[in-house]
């Protein structure tokens, strides 16, 4: 993990960061031009706050406000720890934090893996976020 993996996610004072692709498992996930997922993104503040944009477009249900942090497991994985009385509606959990395990980490893209319950089965989703400023070209397709 990179020192300055703050400074990598949140910039001087804020960055967004845009989801390139999704797997679910080993299967990529299709993101259809004008579908909520394809426009999502999460801000991260050097002040420990995050947001999504979810509120700018209505139709794509409630926005998620908390607070993150960059915590170790004893095996040595660096994690972002979201924080919010929203998670559990958000995400279907009993909790108010999730973990997400960085898997890589640049000035330009931040890879994350995480559990989900999705019908009733444990599944394990990857995403490929990049910056919000940067093109990444066609993103509406399975690989």
């Amino acid at each position: 993990m990179p020192t300055q993996a703050e400074y990598l996610i949140a910039s001087d004072s804020l960055k967004t960061w845009k989801i390139a692709k999704r797997y679910n498992g080993k299967v990529r996930m299709n993101m259809e031009e004008g579908d909520c997922f394809i426009k999502y993104g999460q801000t991260y503040f050097t002040n420990d706050s995050v947001v999504d944009n979810n509120e700018r477009n209505a139709q794509c249900g409630p926005s998620l406000k908390g607070t993150w942090e960059i915590t170790q497991s004893e095996k040595g994985h660096s994690y972002i720890k979201l924080s919010s009385s929203l998670l559990p509606e958000l995400l279907g959990t009993d909790k108010e934090y999730k973990y997400f395990k960085i898997l890589f980490l640049s000035k330009d893209s931040l890879t994350l893996s995480f559990s989900h319950n999705q019908f009733g089965k444990k599944r394990r989703i990857t995403d490929y976020l990049v910056r919000e400023d940067l093109d990444i070209g066609d993103r509406s397709f399975h690989y």
